[in-house]
């Protein structure tokens, strides 16, 4: 049952099961943190893992570490740490590079393994990262790109019946408004109609249950840094499923996805499993703030985490209901990621107003304001009272104020 009082609120805060993670973060005094779905908030162990990376694994040990530290294999330990929160299996997923990089890699593994069709498929009004990647490899491949409505699945069908479609790139979970997909039916659908899928999860992972092996995924990508709390700029992590892994060749053959790296031979050979989509090295700092972060997310029930974020975003959504504002996000629980996207025309200058009273939300052109929850660090009173912060900006007209239209660099 949804809370209705801020009272309501801080009992279901007291009788939470995930309440005890909240202490793991460090969050600023006074201020609710509803853009986690953009950059997660910083984990307490994190400082003192990356200062152990850097002061005494490079400072004390320099290129020992390597070997000592584990840094060769951080590719694939942390891939393993991130594959039980996807459903995957530890020697489908590896970690490394960016989410751009990845998704060219297995978009053209992709259609390496289906030679006979020509299409890339992707969705309209997906994040502009995964429509610039299909554009410039259907470039480079001779391939044809094409878009579909995602969400309107007579167009979807209709767009993979044609019998000409090599892939299918998707977003589990749309980064606007907060839909979440199928994938288990769409990737039914594809494969029944000859189509690869690869799966973009950058606000599924970490955000709800993911089962990419028992869905019959392709592959995927993701990056770490929003629900998974690795920190800016994070590395990514990339899935293959091992069925594909034989025969998969991806673009960028560097050495850390050679099969001998150290034998420093000519010619290319690919490693088994996923780490044959490692290219070159990647950065042990920023893992390191990775790992500390994994080791936590090792002990979550996901569960709880969905039903949690569920039930905070069931919240939201009735709360504000008196500020008059579109939702963009279903209503639907089953068709809801961890995020909540209300439409107005000023958008922006509401998001600014609201940030200034403490409230960190976010803008997306040309008009979402989105709203992004994670289970682990947000109370039902946190959301409570920053749903009854936006009706206030809202009716007061406050975000009518010219300064809160000045666009900064980064909305």
């Amino acid at each position: 049952m949804t809370p209705t009082t801020r009272d309501d609120c801080l009992r279901r805060d007291e009788k939470d099961p995930l309440a005890g993670f909240r202490d793991e973060f460090l969050l600023p005094s006074g201020t609710v943190y509803l853009d986690g779905n953009s950059l997660g908030a910083l984990p307490a162990a994190t400082p003192g893992r990356v200062a152990r990376t850097v002061e005494q694994e490079w400072g004390e040990r320099l290129i020992a570490s390597w070997n000592e530290a584990g840094w060769w294999e951080k590719p694939r330990t942390l891939g393993a740490g991130i594959a039980p929160l996807v459903g995957a299996a530890p020697h489908e997923v590896v970690v490394g590079d960016g989410t751009s990089a990845n998704l060219f890699k297995a978009l053209v593994a992709a259609l390496r393994l289906n030679p006979e069709r020509h299409v890339v498929l992707g969705e309209r009004g997906n994040f502009p990262t995964d429509l610039y990647i299909t554009e410039g490899v259907s470039e480079i491949m001779g391939a044809v790109e094409r878009r579909v409505h995602a969400d309107n699945r007579a167009a979807l069908a209709g767009a993979l019946a044609a019998g000409d479609v090599a892939v299918l790139l998707l977003s589990h979970v749309d980064y606007s408004t907060g839909a979440l997909r199928d994938m288990a039916e769409i990737t039914r659908l594809a494969h029944a109609n000859g189509t690869l899928v690869v799966w973009d999860l950058c606000h599924s992972a970490g955000a709800l249950p993911v089962e990419l092996a028992s869905d019959r995924a392709d592959f995927a990508v993701g990056c770490t840094y929003k629900y998974l709390n690795a920190g800016p700029g994070a590395p990514a992590f990339l899935f293959a499923a091992e069925r594909h892994h034989a025969a998969s060749r991806q673009p960028l053959t560097g050495w850390h996805g050679h099969a001998r790296p150290f034998d420093f031979s000519a010619g290319y050979a690919p490693a088994e499993g996923a780490s044959r989509f490692l290219s070159g090295s990647q950065p042990v700092v920023a893992a390191a703030a990775l790992e500390a972060s994994l080791e936590l997310w090792q002990r979550v029930d996901l569960g709880l985490l969905r039903e949690k974020s569920l039930a905070l975003t069931d919240l939201f959504i009735e709360a504000t209901r008196p500020a008059g504002l579109r939702l963009a996000t279903p209503r639907e629980p089953e068709r809801r990621g961890s995020q909540v996207s209300l439409r107005h025309p000023d958008g922006y200058a509401m998001v600014r107003a609201l940030i200034e009273r403490g409230v960190v939300g976010d803008f997306r052109a040309p008009d979402i304001l989105r709203f992004g929850f994670a289970p682990l660090y947000l109370r039902y009173a946190d959301v409570f009272d920053a749903a009854q912060a936006l009706v206030e900006v809202v009716r007061s007209g406050e975000w009518r104020d010219p300064r809160f239209a000045v666009a900064t660099g980064v909305t």
